[in-house]
């Protein structure tokens, strides 16, 4: 299947948190987006890995995303190697995607950037012909490149380059996020089991004020951020937010 977007995180939330409320736009603008797991999300303290997979495909359902699929990477050892690189361009020349959001490549949780640096460089070797992988058939996949490869903003704060509006898909894109019902808190039940830095109330409350807080700085109520370290063009400027002063 090809894609307008694919999204990579290198653990199921990752999308959600990072970029949800942006896919969630696309999708409603009618582009096609799927979403790549590069772990399973194993070595999390709570839930399990079937709860983990419900939750991705609710959260999926939620965002309106036409496919998503976990490539079972190692959790906490996977590696920016041959090995992985290989099984990660595979996937982008399966979905083939014009836009890649991915992880930042440098954060407090190294998984997050290890993934953010893989995500990079498996999309500029995607784009050479003679690194050869193969697709589920075992026909040879042609080569291809992103135009652009993005990051989303994770825990550690990050000078976006852009923002994006996502003021009117606020409300589902923190139903997509609380979808993982075992991770974050979302009620009575959240108090049950050990407590982790996301498992309490305090950590979905700073993901909806930096929400705000990047909303604020382009004059709506919500918005996400994104680096790139592609410049950006724009073909008209008809496609900035036009803000009353």
């Amino acid at each position: 299947m090809k894609v307008d977007i694919l999204a990579i995180g290198v653990h199921p939330d990752d999308v959600e948190l990072g970029c949800s409320g942006t896919l969630i736009n696309e999708v409603n603008n009618g582009k096609k987006v799927a979403v790549v797991d590069l772990t399973q999300g194993e070595l999390g303290t709570r839930g399990t890995i079937e709860s983990r997979y419900t939750e991705a495909a609710s959260a999926a359902m939620i965002m309106g995303v036409h496919a998503r699929e976990n490539l079972k990477m190692r959790d906490g050892f996977f590696s920016n190697d041959e090995l992985h690189k290989l099984q990660l361009i595979a996937a982008i020349r399966k979905y083939q995607p014009s836009i890649v959001i991915g992880n930042i490549m440098r954060d407090r949780h190294p998984d997050h950037g290890r993934a953010g640096n893989l995500i990079t460089e498996s999309c500029f070797l995607s784009g050479l012909a003679r690194i050869e992988t193969k697709d589920e058939n075992g026909e040879l996949q042609p080569k291809w490149r992103p135009s652009y490869v993005l990051q989303y903003i994770q825990d550690w704060y990050h000078e976006p380059d852009f923002l994006v509006d996502i003021s009117e898909v606020f409300e589902q894109r923190m139903k997509a996020i609380e979808a993982y019902s075992t991770q974050f808190y979302t009620g009575k039940s959240s108090e049950e089991g050990p407590q982790t830095y996301i498992s309490k109330p305090g950590f979905l409350e700073a993901v909806i004020a930096r929400a705000r807080m990047f909303g604020k700085r382009i004059g709506v109520d919500y918005a996400e951020g994104f680096l790139s370290e592609k410049k950006l063009g724009l073909r008209s400027l008809d496609a900035l937010i036009q803000n009353e002063t």
